[in-house]
């Protein structure tokens, strides 16, 4: 029998609407939303035909309900350019690393959550707030995604080719999740993960929303990663975009980035502040970053993987198990990448103890 919750997300997932996955399925849009709605059951050759169209194995429709991330629920990074449809596929991406999560949960003990609520601080106290309470000080930090995996967020990689959807994040429970396209620079994905880290922190039960929240997690990012501290203290000030674009070297994000704080720290002047901005927009700083980083993954997934590895279950074996398609896997891990070197990291990667299966 089909499991109406399960199509729908399938189709999402593929950025179909209704109508179009009609006109593929050769139904009306109002088939497909009785089948979505569990008003009717496809014929087995026609769930056949879905699973074909959608890619997904045959399993996957049938298996229990999934627990769907709705759109309100989910903080992105992105909002004025989004379209529903870009929307909705990331959301299920979401969805379905769920199910991969919990799976995990079965087989691993994972780092606890050690997120503190701070609704009721300005961006930038909150910021230094998290800082003290995770012991960092004012020093750079090296890696974004360890961090947040150190202290329990699950963190996931998506492969969205859009520029609209940049990343998101959503408290599942008391688990906290964060996503993030990796299409951009490596230097905009490290802003991401300390604004997704900004709504987990100061959004979780409510206030702003829309731009304002956007606007705050910006702030809480740009304070978070660049301590004003540690800023003024080596750049008291700037008179070139040279200047700059050697200084954000130091605390591994964008030029555009550095300006913005510089400017929120009176370094630099509007005038300046609008100047550097036309200059860098002319040097392409807007798309591409001179003296790139590279791009942070999963220290988490790594070790769970190697892990699996060891005891010779492949990741063509972990989507059989979810009844998922192989690529959602690695789409959702990072690439499955290779061994990730921890050499110079401030933080120690997270412990993890493989739980013994019951027989």
């Amino acid at each position: 029998m089909l499991t109406p919750g399960r199509l729908s997300l399938a189709r999402k997932r593929r950025g179909l609407t209704k109508k179009g996955f009609a006109e593929l399925l050769g139904v009306t849009p109002h088939t497909v939303l009785r089948y979505e709605s569990g008003e009717i059951a496809p014929s087995p050759e026609t769930l056949e035909r879905i699973a074909k169209i959608l890619n997904f194995p045959p399993p996957f429709f049938c298996a229990p309900d999934v627990d769907e991330i709705v759109s309100d629920a989910a903080s992105f990074r992105s909002l004025t350019s989004m379209t529903a449809k870009d929307r909705d596929a990331a959301l299920a991406a979401g969805t379905l690393a769920y199910l991969f999560s919990d799976w995990v949960d079965e087989n691993f003990s994972m780092p606890d959550v050690s997120l503190i609520d701070l609704k009721d601080e300005s961006p930038e106290v909150a910021a230094r707030s998290l800082r003290q309470e995770w012991g960092l000080g004012e020093q750079p930090i090296k890696n974004m995604v360890h961090l947040l995996e150190a202290k329990g967020v699950r963190v996931f990689s998506l492969v969205e080719n859009t520029r609209t959807v940049d990343a998101f994040s959503v408290w599942r429970g008391t688990r906290p999740f964060v996503f993030l396209n990796t299409v951009k620079t490596a230097e905009h994905g490290r802003f991401d993960a300390a604004h997704e880290l900004g709504h987990l922190v100061l959004h979780r039960h409510g206030g702003p929303s829309g731009r304002r929240a956007e606007e705050e997690a910006n702030r809480f990012a740009s304070s978070f990663l660049m301590p004003s501290a540690d800023v003024i203290a080596r750049l008291p000030r700037i008179h070139t975009l040279n200047q700059i674009v050697e200084a954000k070297k130091r605390w591994a994000v964008s030029v555009m980035a550095m300006i913005y704080r510089l400017h929120t720290l009176e370094i630099i002047s509007d005038w300046q502040y609008r100047m550097f901005c036309i200059q860098a927009s002319d040097h392409g700083y807007r798309t591409s970053e001179p003296f790139g980083v590279q791009r942070e993954q999963s220290v988490v997934w790594q070790k769970v993987l190697t892990a699996l590895w060891n005891e010779r279950i492949t990741k063509t074996e972990i989507a059989e198990r979810l009844s998922v398609p192989t690529a959602e896997i690695e789409n959702l891990l990072f690439g499955l990448a290779g061994a990730i070197s921890m050499t110079g990291e401030r933080n120690k990667p997270p412990e993890l103890r493989l739980v013994p299966r019951s027989t």
